[in-house]
């Protein structure tokens, strides 16, 4: 059966669910961060941008927030993009930790892979890998012209988030070192790590993030600027790396309830991504026990229960 979407459907649909989850005072900011334990809590937008490049949204989708571990995805995808999927896959890893996102006892547990490229400890092995080997400077450009392609537009770094995060990632130092002492790392470790927390640190809205999803769902081609980003066949493999692990503890939960591979961040965002169709992205600073948004992922639940969006179904969408 084929489902219809088009702009005002998703209008009618994405107010609702705005409506319905404006008020909502679950969670709290993340706090061992100050930077973020400052943000507003009321802010709330959510953003669409649909395979043929037109974006629906709401509320505050241009407030620039911290990327934080969305920021994983773009690393995972620029180092496959660089040196293949295979290369992430014997390197890192595609497992799911079942462990918090921050957890050094699942590096210990399974001391042959760091995992998966989006939890910490596979993320900063992610970082490790981008190309050039030795020079921040150029890795860095790497990473950060890769998230403008993604994007559609430059975001920037915050200041404030960068040094918030590094005058406090006592963990992410333990984590990195651990790894080089296992020979899963693949750079200088405090280079690697530096590179992680800047990552984290860079601000981006809603709308950005919807644009980056819209760009992953349509296999690499941004809607919006139609430049090929990336290659096309990486897009499975990150989708897969996004359903498998994006809320890290509770993404059975989530898939089981939402039908959308979504990466979360403790800056309070969600992207999510419908191969083929959309990309859809959420943001509210609160957080659950887990570190991802409360508001955020009601609304984005809220929206694929509605439209009867889910991946694991046998519909066929048609964007009008």
């Amino acid at each position: 059966m084929n489902k219809k979407l088009n702009a005002s459907l998703l209008q009618e649909v994405i107010h609702e669910a705005y409506e319905k989850c404006k008020d909502d005072k679950g969670g709290a900011n993340a706090s061992y961060i100050p930077y973020l334990a400052n943000i507003p809590s009321g802010l709330f937008g959510i953003s669409v941008c649909l395979a043929n490049g037109q974006i629906v949204e709401v509320g505050d989708t241009s407030y620039v927030f911290g990327i934080e571990s969305i920021s994983k995805v773009p690393t995972a995808l620029l180092v496959m993009e660089q040196s293949g999927p295979h290369a992430v896959l014997e390197k890192i890893g595609a497992d799911a930790t079942g462990l918090p996102f921050n957890s050094i006892m699942a590096i210990l547990l399974e001391k042959d892979h760091p995992s998966t490229p989006l939890v910490n400890s596979g993320a900063i092995s992610a970082c490790s890998m981008v190309q050039p080997t030795g020079d921040a400077d150029k890795k860095w450009a790497a990473i950060t012209d890769f998230l403008t392609a993604l994007c559609g537009s430059k975001l920037t770094l915050i200041d404030e988030l960068y040094k918030s995060e590094s005058d406090t990632n006592f963990n992410n130092k333990s984590i990195a070192w651990l790894l080089k002492n296992y020979g899963r790392i693949y750079d200088d470790p405090d280079l690697s790590l530096d590179l992680y927390t800047r990552q984290c640190s860079m601000g981006v809205t809603a709308r950005q993030l919807s644009i980056a999803g819209g760009t992953i769902a349509c296999d690499g081609i941004n809607p919006i600027t139609k430049a090929q980003v990336f290659k096309a066949g990486l897009a499975p493999h990150i989708v897969s790396l996004i359903a498998t692990v994006g809320f890290y503890e509770h993404t059975g939960d989530w898939l089981y309830t939402s039908g959308i591979p979504a990466k979360t961040g403790v800056g309070g965002g969600i992207l999510g991504v419908l191969p083929g169709v959309m990309g859809i992205a959420a943001f509210a600073p609160p957080l659950d026990g887990a570190g991802n948004s409360v508001k955020a992922q009601k609304a984005i639940k809220y929206i694929t229960n509605k439209l009867g969006i889910n991946i694991f179904g046998h519909n066929h969408y048609e964007i009008e």
